[in-house]
C-alpha cells in the first residue's frame, strides 16, 4: 500500500516540467521510490540528499529562519532540489537547466506537502 502511494507520487514528480528524474527519500536518507534516467549510486544519492537537506536546516536554524521547504543546487548541466515532504520525507529531483528551478518549486511543494497528508 505505502508502495504504490510513493509510486503514485514519483509519477507526480516526474510529470512536473523540467524534472529529469526523482525520488523520494526517508529523512533517514533510504530511499523509497525513484524515477532515474540515469546510472546512479541510490543508496548515495539518498544518505547524501538527506543529509544535504539537514544541513540546511541547522544552518537555518542558526540564523533563526522561520522556515525553510527545499535547498537547491545548481550546476552547468542540471540542478539538485531537495524538499521536505513532511516528518518523515523528503523529494529530490533533478531538473534540468532549461527551466528556472523557481518555476517547479511551487509544483514539487504542492506535492509535498500532500506527501506530508498521507503518507
Amino acid at each position: 500500500m505505502l508502495k504504490d502511494k510513493i509510486s503514485g507520487f514519483i509519477d507526480k514528480i516526474h510529470g512536473v516540467d523540467g524534472v529529469m528524474a526523482c525520488a523520494v527519500v526517508s529523512r533517514d536518507g533510504i530511499v523509497a521510490g525513484k524515477f532515474l534516467d540515469r546510472e546512479l549510486n541510490e543508496p548515495w544519492l539518498g544518505a547524501l540528499t538527506a543529509t544535504i537537506f539537514a544541513s540546511a536546516e541547522s544552518a537555518a536554524n542558526i540564523i533563526k529562519m522561520h522556515s525553510m521547504d527545499s535547498v537547491t543546487i545548481r550546476g552547468m548541466d542540471a540542478s539538485i532540489m531537495v524538499m521536505g515532504a513532511g516528518d518523515n520525507f523528503l523529494i529530490t529531483a533533478i531538473l534540468s537547466n532549461r527551466i528556472d528551478p523557481s518555476k517547479v518549486h511551487d509544483q514539487i511543494l504542492s506535492i509535498a506537502v500532500t506527501i506530508g497528508e498521507v503518507i
